[in-house]
């Protein structure tokens, strides 16, 4: 070996700048993943030190950025989000809506950075996270009293209804691991019950649908006569579960319930909406603005922020062509990945993404949850893990 050999094999390895920007992305994206059920203040800081690293790493390699397929009708939607800001009565007020569209980037942070293993080690992250956002929601029922329904265990956030939200989503990752995986069952079934108590004492209704449509689909996937276990699990509900909550159970199913009625009444003020602005909607962010126009007789409360449907409530502020592009979306992602579990490939990650849009679409059509900063985060990153993960 010649000295000029010797020194470059003794050399230390030196980590180049790009290197550095892809571990400080990587773990940014961690901690989204791990601050998001408590913090959106922390997780989207951490997602801007992300999007830095994502941009910094595309620069200094010369990468083209790449995305899943999905991407592009996100694109799309943005675009028709702006199309109706311009045409709103007040546009400054719809602006504030457009902001929440920059969160679409995360998925090509996610594509980008949780590739390989890293899916699989961002998961549980998100399942350790969930199960201490669980058992804070468990301690304020039981011990602060959050067991009615002025009152409701939020977790650390700042609301019962985006907490439920995101308890639902990680249900479905845990189930998808207990069924599907191979040697990462134990943790994710370790953590479950804290999971489902917690969805269920937080009275709301639209998870509970949500999970029940996600567990259904999952069932079916990994053997359709699992799905003898629904009735089982829902007579240890009714056994269990405190009277309060199985009475807002069987509330669902009263039509004279203030809030099914409410919901009904939603639904008739959001198709007049749509029939006086069909092209490009109320305006994003103008539907509490605007609700005093339509509202409709058999409405109980006098204004409501939203109107609890994800499709009605696109169409009426946003536009038929912007719910039609959704609709793409949705319809696109789902054929995505049918087609990857097929083949087989990345077979818990896909499974917990298909039963993500389920669980979403179906709370969906009793919450906006699709206009949630912290459920659409966590959202977006579930169905991208599969496709990221199939990179190396």
């Amino acid at each position: 070996m010649t000295n000029a050999q010797a020194a470059v094999t003794s050399a230390p390895h030196t980590v180049s700048a790009s290197d550095r920007l892809e571990y400080a992305g990587l773990l940014a994206l961690f901690g989204v993943a791990g601050t998001l059920q408590f913090s959106i203040a922390v997780a989207q800081l951490l997602l801007t030190v992300a999007l830095v690293c994502w941009c910094g790493r595309l620069i200094a390699e010369r990468e083209r950025p790449g995305v899943p397929r999905f991407f592009w009708p996100l694109v799309a939607y943005a675009a028709a989000t702006l199309v109706s800001t311009a045409f709103s009565p007040q546009p400054s007020v719809s602006l504030l809506a457009c902001k929440q569209m920059v969160l679409f980037l995360i998925v090509p942070v996610v594509y980008r950075f949780a590739t390989g293993a890293r899916a699989a080690m961002l998961v549980t992250v998100i399942l350790s996270s969930a199960a201490l956002s669980a058992a804070v929601g468990i301690f304020q029922y039981g011990i602060l009293h959050y067991d009615h329904l002025g009152q409701r265990p939020q977790g650390t956030l700042g609301h019962y209804m985006t907490y439920s939200g995101l308890l639902m989503l990680v249900i479905g990752v845990a189930l998808a691991r207990i069924l599907f995986g191979k040697g990462t069952r134990t943790w994710a079934a370790l953590v479950m019950p804290a999971l489902a108590v917690a969805v269920v004492l937080t009275f709301t209704r639209s998870a509970w649908v949500g999970v029940c449509a996600a567990a259904a689909l999952l069932l079916s996937l990994k053997d359709f006569r699992l799905l003898a276990v629904l009735p089982v699990v829902a007579a240890i509900f009714f056994a269990l579960a405190p009277a309060a909550v199985t009475k807002r159970f069987v509330s669902m199913f009263d039509l004279k319930d203030p809030t099914s009625r409410d919901r009904v009444a939603m639904l008739r003020e959001g198709q007049r909406m749509i029939r006086a602005h069909p092209i490009v909607g109320v305006g994003p962010n103008m539907v509490q603005v605007v609700y005093s126009e339509y509202r409709d007789p058999d409405a109980v409360k006098e204004f409501n922020p939203h109107l609890h449907n994800v499709p009605v409530q696109i169409a009426a502020e946003r536009g038929l062509p912007a719910l039609a592009v959704w609709l793409w979306f949705i319809v696109g992602l789902i054929d995505a990945l049918a087609r990857r579990l097929r083949t087989g490939d990345q077979r818990v990650l896909t499974a917990a993404a298909l039963a993500a849009v389920v669980s979403m679409f179906a709370a969906g059509m009793f919450e906006y949850n699709f206009g949630d900063s912290e459920f659409l985060m966590l959202f977006l990153t579930l169905i991208t893990l599969p496709a990221a993960a199939a990179r190396t």
